[in-house]
């Protein structure tokens, strides 16, 4: 095939603005909508073009929200459960993938049925535990519990398994090196790519999650999607209000998506190479 028959031709970019519009619509809808009055939201049709009440509404978000100190429990509770999720995954990811061990497949098995398991059936039993240990309302309630992923496990097993080969671990372990250094010189150099994408998907659900951290937490320690709920109160909700703190928490998440992205796409690119 010539390379003149793989260029993209006018159909494919029309369909790539498309498909571009229509993602970055909602978030540009939430600059829109973050930017004017409840009123102006209101009206049909609505205003497609930003106002002039952002920072009115920004500072009225911090007033009714203590959305500061949201924030900061967000990023620990984020960050926590991403490292320990990405950590944890690579390190099982490659005992299933690699290592030689009784009960291997068994335990590979009952690690992905337990993604089976509607976690809201676990609500009850984990908060009676955490309040056992008296952690209710403090962060490691909701970050202990969310430290490994089934997801994760069989994520980087099947990465590893496909892009680690054996004769690379045969010749460190002729060379003398231990599994520990194997892991840490050979394994997580070739899963970063993987790791870079499972780290990304970890932190969007762990700071988007609303379920548990609403259950756990309480309006002192809350984190960004509980202290969303305190905001536009009143008997009319003040929508522009919402879509002001909605767009204050979105912030990191696109921040860790361009620190992350370049991983992401190499990590696409050498699946699609190796396929």
């Amino acid at each position: 095939m010539t390379a003149r028959a793989l260029r993209p031709g006018r159909l494919a970019y029309a369909v790539l603005i498309l498909a571009v519009l229509v993602s970055a619509f909602p978030l540009y809808w939430t600059v829109v909508a973050a930017s004017r009055s409840n009123a102006d939201l209101a009206r049909v049709p609505p205003s497609l073009v930003p106002g002039p009440n952002l920072l009115h509404n920004l500072r009225q978000v911090l007033e009714e929200a203590d959305i500061g100190k949201a924030l900061v429990n967000s990023l620990i509770v984020s960050g926590s459960i991403t490292v320990g999720t990405v950590l944890c995954s690579t390190l099982a990811g490659f005992a299933f993938a690699k290592l030689r061990f009784r009960g291997r497949g068994l335990l590979l098995s009952v690690t992905v049925a337990t993604m089976m398991i509607p976690p809201q059936l676990g609500v009850i039993p984990l908060f009676m535990l955490i309040a056992q240990l008296h952690w209710v309302n403090q962060l490691q309630a909701v970050v202990l519990p969310g430290l490994v992923s089934a997801f994760g496990v069989f994520f980087m097993r099947q990465f590893l398994a496909q892009s680690l080969p054996d004769e690379l671990i045969e010749a460190a372990r002729i060379d003398g090196a231990s599994t520990r250094r194997i892991f840490w010189s050979i394994v997580v150099p070739v899963a970063r790519p993987a790791m870079a994408v499972l780290g990304l998907l970890t932190f969007m659900t762990a700071w988007n999650d609303f379920f548990w951290p609403v259950v756990a937490l309480s309006s002192q320690e809350p984190t960004v999607q509980v202290a969303l709920r305190q905001l536009g109160g009143g008997y009319v909700h003040d929508q522009s209000v919402i879509m002001a703190g909605t767009l204050l928490g979105t912030l990191p998440v696109l921040l860790v998506f361009g620190l992350l992205g370049r991983q992401i796409v190499g990590g696409i690119m050498q699946g699609a190479v190796k396929g």
